[in-house]
């Protein structure tokens, strides 16, 4: 019956093809009884009046890559889909700046700025398909966060859409912008628990004149021997984009080597890629095998890399259960986690693929298996977390499974500073209820 009024309702207030009822559940859950597809922000705004009038909560979604992040809630009453909107708003070239609508996907942004000599600097998973507000929600980041950054440092504004449908602006669209609180970052990561993004301004960077791919693989080198050339390499004047610590199982895959493998982006002018391979060659010891990568070897590696794991949007009832996992510590412990990792297939029955970027901390780590080994071995990354003082999130997994573990792990001291946030701005608990750390 609530199905039926809502979508009576939500007819009356858009056109036929925007309003959907929802056939089956989707395994993944985070959906809705019906779906509603807005084409402006008024329109964004019409919906969350209309469901806060009436008491109705709200699942959103771009075009659904992290569907299987956070959620433990089968079907909201109202999906707010932003996948047709989408478009750029405004690009500055000379100012290096750009606003654009949230559901724009990371590619058809990327593709625009290339004809500027520009790019945003980030490089989140499965780039063709993900949305810059989902990227922006989840926070999401690659390998390359040691040169680039994360969202946190890309964004310099935002329009937003409050539960009760108040739209607010908050930063500016300028990189020199100084005034006030930087009210940005409360909602970047927020996984769309305070409100709806509707348009975000980025800083740009120039595209590197020359790219190259330098991989140090590792055949019988214990985990010191990688840590220490690592060290070198972050000690000394090299400025590589990525320093990213691969598991054998994944180095296999991508590099053709059963071993330990660093992989280090450099970016810059020409000249300074060639110097920068050349010390990299010097840095070698006999533990350790340089290599160099053609650009299809290079071009190839990165469209791998970018889409292990597990796509939501693609995720279909039946495919093989898989867990992912962001684990955050120190920046050198990075190698104890992927070790760690790798070594989960000696005590379960599971296919491990794992990477960490020694630089920044955070590792990615994807377990496929059955539930009660991927729990297990869940339980074991935790609590090898714990020791290294990191933490844990479950960035991939089921509705059925999310609802058999803490996908957030335990609440930090803070979090009633996340439950007052919550309160104040959506005291109905109507935007993607139960989606953020302690169930928020």
């Amino acid at each position: 019956m609530i199905a039926e009024r809502l979508f009576s309702d939500l007819q009356a207030l858009f056109s036929t093809e925007q309003v959907q009822e929802t056939a089956v559940a989707h395994p993944l859950g985070n959906g809705g009884e019906v779906t509603v597809y807005p084409t402006s922000e008024a329109e964004i705004a019409a919906v969350l009046t209309y469901a806060n009038q009436n008491g109705y909560t709200v699942s959103i979604m771009g075009a659904g890559t992290k569907r299987g992040f956070g959620g433990l809630v089968q079907s909201a009453d109202i999906l707010l889909s932003l996948s047709r909107y989408k478009g750029i708003v405004e690009h500055v070239p000379g100012d290096m700046t750009v606003t654009v609508k949230a559901g724009t996907s990371f590619k058809e942004l990327q593709d625009h700025l290339a004809t500027y000599g520009q790019q945003l600097s980030l490089d989140p998973s499965w780039p063709e398909t993900a949305t810059i507000g989902g990227i922006v929600a989840a926070n999401d980041s690659g390998p390359k966060r040691l040169g680039y950054g994360s969202c946190r440092d890309v964004v310099i504004g935002m329009t937003l859409v409050y539960a009760d449908g108040q739209i607010i602006r908050s930063g500016g669209k300028v990189v020199k912008n100084v005034a006030g609180y930087d009210m940005n970052k409360l909602f970047i990561g927020s996984m769309g628990t305070l409100a709806v993004m509707s348009e975000i301004t980025l800083k740009l960077r120039p595209l590197p004149k020359c790219q190259s791919l330098v991989v140090i693989a590792f055949p019988e080198a214990s985990l010191i021997d990688i840590r220490s050339l690592a060290t070198q390499i972050l000690d000394s004047m090299l400025e590589p984009v990525s320093l990213q610590l691969m598991s054998p199982s994944l180095s296999r895959e991508l590099v053709g080597e059963e071993a330990y493998c660093l992989a280090i982006a450099l970016e810059d002018v020409e000249s300074s890629v060639r110097y920068q391979e050349k010390a990299i060659q010097g840095l070698g010891s006999s533990q350790a095998v340089v290599s160099i990568k053609s650009e299809e070897e290079r071009i190839r590696f990165w469209h791998q890399l970018y889409r292990m794991g597990v796509n939501g949007a693609s995720f279909i009832d039946g495919d093989s259960l898989t867990a992912v996992l962001k684990v955050g510590v120190k920046n050198l412990d990075a190698l104890k986690v992927v070790e760690s990792a790798y070594l989960l297939t000696n005590r379960y029955d599971v296919r491990i693929r794992a990477h960490g970027g020694i630089g920044h901390g955070l590792c990615q780590i994807e377990i496929s298996g059955g539930s009660k080994d991927i729990l297990g071995a869940i339980v074991d990354m935790r609590k090898q977390a714990h020791e290294l003082k990191g933490y844990v999130v479950v960035t991939h997994a089921p509705l059925v499974f999310r609802q058999q573990l803490n996908v957030w792990g335990e609440k930090p001291s803070h979090f009633f500073l996340y439950e007052g946030i919550k309160s104040r701005i959506d005291p109905n608990k109507m935007l993607n209820h139960k989606r953020f750390v302690g169930g928020i």
